[in-house]
This record gives C-alpha cells, structure tokens and sequence, in this order.
C-alpha cells in the first residue's frame, strides 16, 4: 500500500501569511478560526496549542492548598445540597453583599448574580479543562462582574487566568452547612409557588439524606434505602493512608462498631475515601463517637512505619482491589 504523503502547501508563503508580531497577548477564538497572530493558520494549529494543552493538563489536587481542602471534595462529590459562606482576598466589590459557595444552582448553572447582587457559585458541574480550581476561579471573576439578576453560562477559560487559591483568603474558615433541600436557590422559599415550588419538590425529592459529622473533618453520613453510609474524605498520603487502614482492618479494628464495616475506598481530585457500611438504623448522630474512636486508631497506625505483616499486606492488597476513581 502507497505511504499517504502529507499535502504541500503550494508555492511560497506570502508575506501576509507569514507569522506577525504580536504587541500583547493573542485572543483567544474559535478552533478552526484563522489565528489572531495573521500567521494564516487556524487558531488550533498555531496558538491554540499551548491553550489547548493547558486546558486537558489534569490537576490531580486542584483544590490543595485552600482551607478546607477535603471538604471541596467532599461537596463537589458526595454531598447533594450544601452552601459555604467564602471571603475573596481582596474583600467582596461595591454591589457584592455577599459570595457562596453551592453544591448546585438550578438549571445547572455554573454561578448566579441575584437579584440583590450576592453571588452563587455552582460547584458540580462541568469544567472545560483539567483543572477546576482554574474554571471555578474564572466563573467567580465573570459572576462578580454580571449583571443583578441573570445566571453566568460556561465559559471558555484563560490558560493563563487566576485559580481559586489567587482568589480566596487563605487564612478564612471554609464551615459548610448541609442542607436537607434547595431551598437556598431561591430568596423567601417558603413563599415559592408554581413551577418554581415544583422544581424545588423535585431536587429535594432526589436528594440523599446526608450530615456532615461535627467531630472529625470531612466525614459525611448519608441514608439509603437499604443501608446508611459514612463517607470520610482524607488528605493524608494516599500509600501511607493505605498502609495504615491494612494495619487496622488486619487487626479488626477498622469498623466503626457492631454492624459497621470498612468496605474499601475511593480516589477524588488527589485525596481518598474510605467508606464504611453502616446499619440502616445508625443515624449521624450515632457515628460521631465512633468516628472519633477510629480517628484516634488512624493516628497511631499512621504512626507505625515497621514494614507490614503478612496478614496485613493481604488486607492491604484487598482494599486496593475495591478501589475506584471518581476522576
């Protein structure tokens, strides 16, 4: 079969396809676009390639270095209807009372300027490049500038623009509050009538019971049908978490009491969740002592650095295997 040759560009570039200097930054447009520069390329061939790289480059820990960093991933995994109050670094700008966090908006809008001028900003949803911290940060600068009353629609994100932790005070607590409903979509919930109480039936009803425990950091408990869940998001070492787990569930003691059960882990935005089955009837409230409990066993099996057992490197290898990614 004949080599396929790639086609030639017929006879000498002109001076007007010839790259040009550019004084600032290239505009970004469409893929197939005519590149801003005047090379005579399209966009993705010439500029568009550092963008397009920058945007598919995953962040494994997009949220690392904000306070609260398991919680993010907590709300933007796990929890269905949460809100957080955030401070911006250089304070909230005239005409902004106020800027939280949601776990979702209606209509699955990335962010929302109310009619007062305060800020919702949509946590689940999703993103155009690899790395969220960078997409939300870019939906917040672009809410905090829209109009009082209308929705900000996805956007495509400057390779080059600020991330959260350029946007957010560091030093701020991140506290989230878990709700039972949605009702924080709307301002006067209690008086919604029409579509808007309709929508609002609807979200709750398929929202999970879930409780934020109020004695450790970032464990969630949630209701199903058939059995209850506690769901504890960690930002210990991923080997070293591992290890330690293995030690404690070789030694029976990594369930979190009669009935309750360690049944593996998951992987989400760099840190990992172990997850325990709990008896249908353990409500939050019940767990809260055992999850103590175990906080204080984690802490000295983290502790031990001997090379493990035999019966330990087994329990280790079976956590493994029920090991997921969520992205």
């Amino acid at each position: 079969m004949a080599k396929k040759r790639r086609p030639q560009t017929k006879g000498p570039q002109t001076k007007a396809s010839s790259p040009q200097a550019a004084d600032g930054p290239i505009p970004v447009v469409g893929a197939r676009e005519s590149c801003p520069c005047g090379s005579g390329r399209r966009y993705k061939a010439c500029h568009g390639r550092a963008a397009v790289q920058a945007a598919t480059e995953l962040v494994q820990r997009p949220f690392e270095g904000l306070p609260g960093e398991a919680d993010w991933v907590a709300l933007r995994e796990l929890v269905p209807a949460a809100t957080v109050e955030l401070t911006l670094k250089d304070g909230l700008p005239e005409g902004v009372p106020s800027v939280t966090l949601a776990t979702v908006l209606p209509m699955a809008w990335p962010a929302l300027r109310r009619d007062n001028g305060a800020v919702l900003l949509g946590l689940q949803n999703d993103t155009a490049s690899g790395d969220l911290s960078r997409d939300l940060a870019d939906t917040l600068r672009r809410a905090l500038e829209a109009a009082p009353g209308t929705p900000v629609t996805a956007g495509r994100t400057d390779a080059d623009g600020p991330r959260l932790q350029d946007l957010l005070d560091p030093k701020a607590p991140f506290e989230p509050e878990v709700h039972t409903g949605f009702e924080f979509w709307v301002e006067n919930a209690e008086n919604a009538t029409g579509e808007v109480a309709a929508s609002l039936d609807r979200a709750n009803a398929a929202a999970i019971p879930t409780a934020r425990l109020s004695g450790v950091e970032a464990a969630y408990w949630c209701e199903t049908p058939e059995k209850n869940h506690l769901r504890w998001v960690m930002t210990h070492p991923e080997e070293q978490l591992l290890d330690a787990l293995a030690r404690l569930h070789a030694a029976g003691t990594s369930s979190l009491g009669e009935g309750t059960r360690l049944v593996g882990s998951f992987r989400a935005h760099g840190l990992t969740v172990p997850v325990w089955d709990l008896p249908s009837d353990m409500r939050a409230e019940d767990t809260e002592k055992p999850a103590a409990a175990f906080a204080e066993r984690l802490a000295t099996a983290l502790a031990d650095t001997s090379p493990l057992t035999p019966d330990e490197r087994r329990a280790r290898s079976g956590l493994t295997s029920r090991q997921i990614t969520l992205n």
